[in-house]
């Protein structure tokens, strides 16, 4: 099945939206989900920004178990366009102390301890729950993560909006990000990640998708061309829910990203 789109108005987003999408509100669109029924593991979205995103982290499942929640929140980005000097802030650039990291967050000297990178398209960045990250401007992502909307703010460049200092403090992880977890436009293989909590590859024909994620349910999104199944085709901006076993046909010169939950082995 075709998962539904919904734009999201943020204050950060954009008054106009890249092909194939276009801004159907008066508002600035930051970002794009696509939905199912039900309460799914994992949220596909769009995320398009004009200015930098609030500095935040999300918990990992366990604590957000102890709050009440389902689960909690790791995800992964692969960058489609980038303006030249465009930017993602992962991690810190050294380890320190929560009681520094509050600091920081209060004084806003937090921007000068996240680790800034330029970024360009085909870039992906797995964020493991607990990362401090803020996604700059003039970037155009996907993001696949868990289906979970706890985002903790530690900074917000005075935005009228909550900050949540406590939390995102016990859920930080106040260190360098792994540079493992990034993998450049030049990366030669098909899986950009496989963990306990997802898998996540890129695709150009069948053969490059591991046969381990066919028995699993899957989100397939194409950034380039067309893919179908049994009858239903998706091209880019579209995002398809496969059931485990449902057949997959990539179109010639198609880019397909797909995720699905668990480790390739």
């Amino acid at each position: 099945m075709k998962l539904n789109p919904r734009q999201v108005e943020k204050p950060w987003g954009r008054l106009s939206l890249p092909v194939p999408f276009h801004n159907d509100s008066a508002g600035r669109v930051g970002e794009i989900w696509f939905e199912g029924d039900g309460d799914l593991p994992f949220l596909v979205k769009y995320i398009f920004t004009s200015e930098r995103l609030s500095v935040q982290v999300h918990p990992n499942d366990a604590l957000a178990a102890a709050k009440g929640q389902t689960r909690g929140k790791t995800e992964c980005w692969y960058v489609l366009d980038s303006e030249p000097d465009a930017e993602i802030g992962l991690g810190l650039t050294r380890d320190v102390g929560t009681e520094a990291l509050r600091a920081a967050a209060v004084d806003g000297s937090v921007m000068d301890l996240l680790d800034w990178r330029k970024v360009r398209p085909g870039d992906f960045f797995y964020v493991p729950a607990g990362t401090v990250h803020a996604i700059g401007a003039g970037v155009s992502l996907l993001e696949f993560q868990q289906n979970s909307e706890i985002t903790y703010r530690l900074f917000d460049y005075g935005r009228p909006r909550e900050l949540h200092l406590d939390e995102a403090i016990e859920s930080a992880v106040p260190a360098p990000y792994d540079p493992a977890h990034a993998k450049s436009d030049g990366f030669g293989g098909s899986i950009l990640h496989s963990g306990p909590d997802f898998c996540f590859v890129r695709a150009k024909h069948e053969s490059d998708v591991p046969a381990a994620m066919t028995q699993r349910l899957r989100w397939v999104m194409p950034i380039a061309g067309a893919v179908s199944s049994n009858g239903i085709t998706a091209g880019a901006g579209e995002c398809l829910l496969l059931e485990p076993q449902a057949p997959l046909r990539i179109g010639i010169g198609a880019v397909v990203l797909i995720g699905a939950a668990g480790p390739i082995a």
